[in-house]
C-alpha cells in the first residue's frame, strides 16, 4: 500500500491510501491513534461510573412505575448518560485492552470489568431486556452494541475475557432472542441517521452471530439485510445529513453490504447503490458535518456522524477489489471525516464526551 503523508486539523496524520488488503487500513488507524488511547480509556472508565446526569426512556404502566435511580434498573450499564452509551464504553474498554494492551491502563480496566460484569448484575440486565419496555428501548442500536461487546469477549483467549464472557451470556442470549423475534416482523428497514437505523444495528450484531453454533441468528440477520437492501439502487445520499444524525443511512447500508457480499459482488452492488463515488459524488457524503453547539445533545450527534462516516468509508475502501479507483477515494474520505471530529473526542461537552470515543475506536475495528 502506498501512502502520501500529511496533516489534518488537530495534528492527525493523514494517509492518501491506495486500495489494500482487508485490515490494512484498520491497522493503520490503530497506529495513528495510539497516542490518544490512554485518554479514551480514562474517559470511558470515568463515564461508566458516572450515574448522573442520566437519560431514561420508559413507558409507565402505573403510578410510581419508574426507577428511583438508573442503577436500580440497570446495575451494570447505568453510567455514561444512557444504557447504550454505557454499553459502548464497556465495548471500548474491552476493545482497547484487547487491541492495544500496552497503550492503556490495563489494571484499571480489568478491575472495572471485574467489578461490573458480575453474574448477578448481568442477570438483572437480561431480565430487563427481556421485557417489552427494555427491548423496545434499545432496538436495534443497543442490542447491536451489546452483542459487539459479547463478540469481543467470546473471541478472545484471555482469562479475564473468558470470565466476563461467561457473565455476559445471559444478556447476549436474551438479545439474540430479541432479534429473532423482531426480524420476522420487521417488514421494512429503518433508514435513519440515529439509533433506530437497521443497518448499523445488524452490522454491530453480526460478529457475535457468526460465532454462535447453529447459525440461526446469523441467518436471520443476513436474510433480513439481504431482503431489505440487495436490490437498492441510486441511493439519495445528497439528501444527507439530517440535523441530528450520528449515522449515515447511505454509508451504514453500504458498510453492512460490504460484510454480506463477496468482494466482487460488492463492487457491483456499490456501483448501483452509489454510482458516482469515484467522482466524489454526491458531494454531501464527502463533506464533514458542521457542529454549531456541542452542548445540544441532538446537534452534538453530528460529531459522531463524521467519525461513523470515516469508519464506513474505511470499510468500503478495504472491501473493494485491489485496483478499484473508488478505494482511494473512500480512504481519502475516511481521513477527511476523521480529521473533522477526532480532536473533540475528549475534553468537549459531556453531550459529546459520554459516547464519542467509541466511534474513534471503531476506526480500527
Amino acid at each position: 500500500m502506498r501512502y502520501i503523508r500529511g496533516k489534518l486539523r488537530g495534528g492527525i496524520d493523514v494517509q492518501d491510501a491506495d486500495a489494500g488488503a482487508p485490515g490494512d487500513l484498520a491497522a493503520g488507524w490503530l497506529d495513528r491513534l495510539r497516542p490518544r488511547l490512554t485518554g479514551y480509556a480514562r474517559t470511558a472508565l470515568e463515564n461508566i461510573g458516572l450515574e448522573f446526569p442520566a437519560y431514561i426512556s420508559t413507558t409507565m404502566t402505573a403510578p410510581g412505575d419508574f426507577p428511583l435511580r438508573p442503577s436500580d434498573r440497570n446495575p451494570v450499564f447505568y453510567g455514561s448518560f444512557d444504557w447504550h452509551s454505557c454499553v459502548e464504553m464497556f465495548w471500548l474498554l474491552v476493545r482497547l485492552l484487547k487491541a492495544a494492551p500496552d497503550d492503556v491502563p490495563g489494571r484499571d480496566i480489568r478491575a472495572a470489568l471485574d467489578a461490573r460484569l458480575t453474574p448477578g448484575g448481568v442477570a438483572a440486565e437480561a431480565e430487563f431486556m427481556a421485557t417489552a419496555r427494555g427491548a423496545a428501548m434499545e432496538r436495534p442500536y443497543g442490542w447491536g452494541w451489546a452483542l459487539a461487546l459479547a463478540a469481543e469477549l467470546e473471541d478472545w483467549d484471555d482469562p479475564g475475557a473468558r470470565r466476563w464472557a461467561a457473565s455476559l451470556r445471559p444478556l447476549s442470549r436474551t438479545l439474540a432472542e430479541n432479534f429473532l423475534r423482531w426480524l420476522p416482523l420487521a417488514t421494512y428497514p429503518l433508514r435513519t441517521g440515529v439509533h433506530t437505523n437497521s443497518s448499523f444495528g445488524i452490522s454491530r450484531a453480526l460478529s457475535y452471530a457468526d460465532l454462535q453454533p447453529g447459525g440461526e441468528l446469523s441467518r436471520a440477520l443476513r436474510g433480513a439485510a439481504t431482503g431489505w437492501f440487495a436490490a437498492d439502487e441510486d441511493y439519495p445520499g445528497a439528501w444527507e445529513p439530517s440535523g441530528q444524525d450520528f449515522l449515515s443511512p447511505a454509508l451504514c447500508e453500504a458498510e453492512l453490504m460490504a460484510r454480506l457480499l463477496p468482494r466482487e459482488d460488492f463492487a457491483g452492488w456499490l456501483a448501483r447503490f452509489l454510482p458516482r463515488i469515484a467522482d466524489g459524488q454526491p458531494r454531501a457524503l464527502f463533506t464533514p458535518a458542521v457542529v454549531s453547539d456541542p452542548s445540544d445533545g441532538h446537534i452534538a450527534h453530528l460529531r459522531g456522524l463524521n467519525l461513523s462516516r470515516a469508519w464506513c468509508w474505511r470499510r468500503l475502501a478495504e472491501t473493494l477489489p485491489p485496483g478499484d479507483p473508488r478505494a482511494r477515494v473512500c480512504a481519502q474520505a475516511a481521513d477527511l471525516h476523521a480529521g473533522a471530529s477526532l480532536e473533540y473526542v475528549t475534553g468537549d461537552d459531556y453531550m459529546v464526551e459520554h459516547w464519542l470515543a467509541a466511534y474513534a475506536v471503531l476506526l480500527f475495528s
